[in-house]
């Protein structure tokens, strides 16, 4: 298949090119036109971004999201490259699940999946999974995600034997002991409106933890990697900038929700602000901010986690915990932080970042490059409509706000994975 795409400009220039894709490859710049041609309305052309936590609920939740739903979104919001976390029903823990799921994402043509699988047996944090069968069969990294890896040996078995086979383990950083039954940031506002807490110190101490065994285990010499999820507190991020300063092979993730909300949103009751960790204060969220603009932070992820609207109607004390916004994650970033962070930083920090924290080459824009594209309209504003999204989903924090950045095109292996026009 060949496609040229003309009329657009690469991130970082105001001149006007096109671009041809080959096979799969990105051909050259500034060719005549050949095969399938698409006008890029003068936007910004980038390497498509790559999604390191979403939850796309197949199997066995598919009444939330499924692959379908979930990667068609993940396209529409600008993403060629997608990790679906593995807890599911039945949870992604045996090497079928895996090679399944990769053979039926790719005869849907929309973004692409790379699975995760469960670090533990179920998830339940005992047994280790089968953990080289899972990478034989195409596992992207090892996390019991959503659950906390209360066991510090089993944890700490799984970073060794992972480490091994050069993957990657991602974790929920967070001490179930202290969070208990919180269902939103300790604090004056959480006292106010009379809801049980989940302190900071619930984020800090698993992470003070976690980092402490990937510690010891360097200093055995092994190579483990340990990968953080969704950081939310100033202190969990100055726990791991310290662990970077001394040397520790440890990444970490923010989320744009913990950037641009904070528990006040919780004033209204409203159970579509519940997220697991909680959203936190304003000065977490501008210390988090300037993890992102220091290095400290390695790359941005939605945590995309669909649920049904009746489950998310349900009061703050028994509304699951999510939020789904994989179409929306770089509007709503460049929109808000776009100035501070400026294109450049922002792009890496949803595109080579994630792939530096997997080990993957980093996305290029030159000729014989792998053609996962997205042109960007990074000026053009639009009202945010819950009814146009992909996902299942069809409900937001940011429901009818004016955002700017919205993906036109996604290019995914050559072809065609969204296209606004």
């Amino acid at each position: 298949m060949i496609l040229t795409i003309t009329n657009i400009k690469r991130a970082g220039s105001e001149q006007i090119e096109s671009v041809t894709v080959e096979h799969g490859l990105i051909k050259g710049w500034n060719l005549p036109a050949e095969g399938e041609v698409i006008d890029g309305q003068g936007g910004t052309l980038a390497p498509a971004l790559v999604e390191l936590h979403a939850h796309l609920r197949e199997p066995g939740q598919t009444e939330k999201e499924d692959l379908a739903s979930g990667l068609a979104a993940a396209a529409a919001g600008g993403y060629g490259t997608v990790v679906c976390m593995p807890n599911t029903r039945p949870v992604i823990d045996d090497p079928a699940t895996v090679r399944a799921l990769i053979e039926k994402a790719e005869g849907l043509g929309f973004a692409r999946l790379k699975p995760a699988a469960a670090l533990t047996r179920g998830q339940k944090g005992e047994a280790l999974a089968e953990l080289s069968y899972l990478k034989e069969a195409g596992a992207a990294m090892f996390t019991d995600d959503g659950l906390t890896n209360e066991d510090a040996r089993v944890l700490r078995l799984g970073l060794e034997y992972a480490g091994s086979l050069g993957m990657v383990v991602s974790v929920h950083a967070e001490d179930a002991t202290l969070r208990a039954g919180g269902v939103m940031n300790e604090g004056p506002v959480s006292e106010a409106l009379g809801l049980p807490g989940n302190p900071a110190a619930a984020e800090a101490a698993r992470v003070a933890r976690d980092l402490e065994i990937l510690a010891g285990l360097r200093e055995q010499g092994r190579s483990a990697r340990l990968h953080i999820q969704h950081l939310s507190t100033a202190r969990a991020l100055d726990l791991v900038r310290e662990a970077k300063a001394r040397g520790l092979p440890v990444s970490c993730e923010v989320c744009p929700h913990h950037l641009d909300l904070t528990d006040e949103a919780l004033r209204s009751f409203d159970a579509v602000y519940k997220v697991a960790p909680p959203l936190r204060t304003r000065a977490d969220a501008d210390h988090l901010l300037q993890g992102l603009l220091d290095g400290s932070v390695d790359c941005l992820a939605t945590d995309h986690a669909p649920h049904t609207r009746a489950e998310k109607e349900r009061d703050l004390l028994e509304a699951p915990s999510g939020i789904a916004y994989i179409e929306l994650a770089f509007p709503l970033m460049w929109t808000r932080f776009g100035e501070r962070l400026g294109l450049e930083q922002l792009l890496d920090l949803m595109t080579a970042g994630p792939c530096r924290v997997m080990g993957w080459p980093e996305p290029s824009l030159d000729a014989g490059a792998p053609a996962d594209l997205v042109v960007l309209d990074l000026h053009t504003e639009r009202a945010v409509n819950p009814a146009e999204f992909k996902s299942k989903a069809k409900f937001t924090p940011w429901q009818g706000q004016t955002l700017r950045g919205w993906p036109l095109l996604t290019v995914v292996g050559g072809r065609v994975a969204y296209w606004r026009g």
